[in-house]
């Protein structure tokens, strides 16, 4: 009840923001601007919304708010029902342990989204639930930004290593199950612990349960990167947050290419306010003060040489975490290999099958 009250109260504010925006001439500065205040207010007040909200506020605010939340919703809804009904089907055997419910959830949300499941619906009608599919046309969302949403993959049944988590997460939260978003070199993926098997990952990809090696595979994972927690930690709902603020930044960017008028750098500081080691938040302040630096420094500014200087000290502090850049073609390659050799990275502890 409590949840649904919420969402009512969340749909209410959405609602009052559409009619609002429609008066002062909805730009694509003021749709923006008016999302980073409400997600800054959320975190500081600390406002029990849920990742789903954010994320689609976030995803929406790129449509200048022509997103349907209650349409969104229905199908985070739709597969919650189809994975608490896998569960019902599917009882867990031979788990003893008090977090079997817990595992049992996370096990259903992989099925869901990696499996094809039969379905029979009460008047009989049979039909088949494919499973979600990793697009290799725009995976970084270079010539679409809306590539990465989520908003986008429940439509085409098609995402990547940033909306696939996302929306395993989202499917969590709805379910009250426990899992961690976690962060590799130009990459996202789920972490998960349970009392039999320890901690293990959920690779959406791939559709595995691949052990860390894989993640260090790739050869720009330095242990220093790991040792300073850049890379393959937990992340808290505060810092998953954090990263819809950082999409918030790379939405802005890609609609707008403004890098002077300073809602980029609000966005970055923001995100590494509450995520301090976002290393994507501090490379894009990095990347957007050089630009900055390059206009300043063609019209003599005098302010050109402290902003040379704040983007020389946050390359400095990337590589001194250990950050090194993955170039796209070898990520490419390296996620082909994910697919194409999955046995090899699998950990077989976890049931799959």
């Amino acid at each position: 009840m409590r949840n649904i009250i919420q969402k009512a109260i969340f749909c209410l504010l959405l609602s009052l923001w559409s009619v609002s925006g429609k008066t002062q001439k909805d730009t694509i500065a003021t749709a923006y601007y008016k999302t980073f205040e409400d997600i800054n207010q959320l975190l500081e007040q600390h406002i029990p919304f849920t990742f789903e909200q954010v994320c689609f506020v976030t995803e929406n605010t790129y449509f200048l708010n022509k997103l349907d939340f209650l349409k969104f919703d229905e199908k985070i809804q739709a597969l919650r029902s189809l994975a608490e009904q896998w569960m019902k089907a599917n009882p867990l055997k031979n788990y003893r342990y008090a977090d079997s419910i817990n595992f049992h959830k996370n096990l259903a949300i992989y099925k869901v989204l990696k499996d094809s499941l039969p379905i029979i619906m009460k008047d009989s009608t049979k039909y088949l639930h494919l499973p979600y599919q990793y697009d290799f046309s725009d995976y970084t969302g270079a010539m679409e930004w809306s590539d990465m949403f989520v908003v986008k993959l429940l439509a085409s049944h098609k995402g990547n290593c940033h909306s696939l988590p996302y929306l395993y997460k989202i499917l969590a939260d709805e379910m009250g199950a426990t899992c961690w978003l976690s962060l590799a070199p130009n990459h996202a993926y789920i972490k998960n612990r349970c009392k039999e098997f320890g901690w293990y990952n959920t690779e959406l990809t791939s559709g595995t349960f691949p052990i860390d090696a894989w993640i260090m595979a790739s050869g720009y994972l330095p242990l220093k990167a790991i040792q300073n927690a850049i890379y393959m930690d937990t992340l808290s709902n505060q810092q998953a947050i954090a990263l819809c603020v950082l999409d918030l930044a790379k939405g802005y960017e890609h609609k707008t290419h403004n890098y002077t008028d300073g809602f980029i750098l609000k966005c970055c500081d923001l995100s590494l306010k509450y995520f301090p080691k976002n290393v994507q938040a501090m490379l894009l302040k990095a990347e957007t003060l050089k630009k900055t630096y390059e206009k300043q420094h063609l019209a003599k500014d005098a302010v050109a040489k402290t902003t040379y200087a704040d983007m020389e000290q946050l390359y400095m502090k990337l590589f001194d975490l250990g950050y090194r850049e993955m170039p796209d073609k070898m990520y490419l390659e390296w996620l082909h290999s994910v697919i194409s050799e999955r046995e090899k990275y699998q950990n077989n502890k976890i049931p799959h099958s």
